[in-house]
């Protein structure tokens, strides 16, 4: 389920990230209306069109197009973790309830059903500790309840692997951002290498080093933000990683006592 959401996300910004740029292909090219107004122009902004898409592809070079993608990975993730990662999709009251009064009547097959048409975690394991059990009813307790832990654990390692994406867009966008200004310095200098140093050299040198260490600031842009919301949604997935082991227990405990009322029944008889 999770391959396939990210797998959407990917296509989704790849179309996104494709419209965009057929749409700023398709714009017509501005016209200076004299010489002598252009000139002034880019006297009064050495920077031109620094803050237009295009202008930020120029000044950024072949680093702006995974800054940009990373951008929109970053932001695509924030929203799906804001709707997916909440209480409904871990354990909910409803199925809490109806699992409840189905263990005291000891339907376990009708639990199952139930399990099945819910889309939780806590229906997951409760899901694998029942097939466990009916497809071994010798299985002790404890063996069932070994199945339950580890599905557990599986299930709080997915909820953390899942936004561990986030937090690895967080740490690789300013390690591209630094790489893009390392290689903005690179050519700069390179330019500059076999002429003097005169003043317009020297104003040179310094627009080309202010234009790569866009590189830098596009990448804290990027990575400061998705660290951020990488830690909300890291501690709202540890809380509810908490309710699930809670919840977990409570079904555990029940099952336990429906096991002793059989073991006592087959005492007695």
């Amino acid at each position: 389920m999770h391959r396939k959401i990210f797998f959407a996300l990917a296509v989704l910004v790849a179309l996104v990230f494709t419209m965009t740029l057929k749409a700023q292909a398709q714009q017509p090219a501005p016209t200076a209306p004299a010489a002598t107004v252009t000139t002034a122009a880019a006297e009064d902004n050495p920077y031109g069109d620094v803050l237009t898409f295009q202008g930020f592809v120029k000044r950024t070079g072949v680093m702006a197009y995974p800054l940009i993608i990373l951008s929109m990975i970053a932001f695509f993730m924030i929203v799906l973790f804001a709707f997916t990662v909440r209480q409904g999709t871990v354990v909910s009251d409803a199925f809490m309830n109806s699992a409840d009064a189905l263990i005291r009547k000891q339907d376990y097959l009708g639990l199952l059903a139930v399990c099945n048409r819910r889309n939780e975690c806590i229906a997951r394991i409760t899901s694998k500790t029942l097939d466990f059990a009916t497809r071994n009813p010798t299985a002790s307790f404890e063996e069932v309840k070994e199945v339950t832990e580890a599905e557990g654990n599986r299930q709080s390692s997915l909820l953390l692997a899942r936004i561990a994406y986030l937090g690895d867009v967080g740490a690789i966008a300013p390690m591209l951002g630094l790489l893009g200004t390392t290689l903005g310095m690179i050519t700069t200098f390179h330019e500059i290498s076999g002429k003097g140093v005169g003043g317009s050299n020297q104003l040179g040198l310094a627009q080309g080093v202010s234009e790569a260490l866009l590189c830098t600031a596009s990448g804290l842009v990027i990575g400061i933000p998705s660290l951020m919301f990488y830690a909300i949604f890291r501690g709202k997935v540890n809380r509810l990683i908490s309710e699930m082991e809670a919840a977990t227990t409570h079904l555990m405990a029940l099952l336990a006592v429906q096991y002793k009322r059989a073991a006592r029944a087959v005492a007695g008889q």
